[in-house]
């Protein structure tokens, strides 16, 4: 019997890395992804593309204006996102770019589709080891998360409960690049800034933590960017 997978999809390297995985571990893949309110559609696009290389039985764009709620500077353009952190200070507070109860509201809806395609797990590229901050990111929360599902599910009561898949949550950034480069990922196809624009920050957090990845990977990012920090 054929293993099905949703896959959450933000267009991002980390979500592209782990739907990667998914594909070389067997799944046939349904692909997520999310338009929430977020101040540009890089993402949206870049999601599509990798969803289209993977061959995906149906890649569902979901639409749920989370940002009505405001409270994060990506889906309130009156918030500018902070940029310009030291790469030792990231991480250390919850910064602006975090969406309120975000992961949450995705995996909620990803348990749905799921649900309904049959699917025995839900892959998402969250990462602990490498990270902004975020709270809905840490290994714990993804365990009392499959706690929930396990209990609030019909195939969960019926004894198949869907798996929540964190393949690159304990690895760090140049680890994540490394593994991606092995199953062909095609990076030059994603996007991780926060920003909009024709060509990538460098500023934002994301920026810093994906051109500090490639570096630690003695890789070279493919994306073209506005400004590169000095130690890249």
């Amino acid at each position: 019997m054929v293993k099905k997978a949703v896959c959450l999809i933000s267009g991002g390297l980390d979500s592209a890395v782990s739907a990667f995985i998914a594909k070389d571990m067997g799944y046939e893949l349904f692909a997520l992804s999310f338009v929430y309110g977020q101040r540009h559609n890089k993402e949206i696009e870049s999601a599509k593309k990798i969803a289209n290389i993977l061959d995906v039985k149906k890649h569902m764009i979901f639409d749920i204006n989370i940002g009505q709620f405001g409270g994060s500077s990506l889906v309130d353009e009156s918030i500018a996102p902070e940029i310009d952190h030291k790469l030792e200070d990231i991480g250390k507070n919850i910064p602006n770019t975090y969406v309120p109860a975000r992961n949450t509201i995705f995996l909620s809806v990803a348990l749905g589709f799921a649900e309904t395609v049959d699917a025995d797990a839900i892959f998402i590229g969250a990462t602990s080891a490498d990270y902004s901050g975020y709270p809905d990111c840490r290994p714990k929360y993804f365990q009392a998360f499959q706690k929930m599902a396990d209990l609030a599910t019909k195939k969960g009561v019926n004894g198949k409960n869907i798996q929540i898949m964190t393949p690159v949550l304990t690895l760090n950034k140049s680890e994540i690049i490394k593994k991606g480069s092995m199953l062909g990922v095609p990076f030059d196809k994603t996007w991780s800034c926060y920003l909009g624009g024709k060509k990538a920050c460098g500023r934002c957090d994301s920026c810093l933590l994906r051109l500090k990845g490639f570096k630690e990977a003695g890789l070279k990012d493919p994306l073209e960017y506005e400004i590169l920090p000095i130690w890249y």
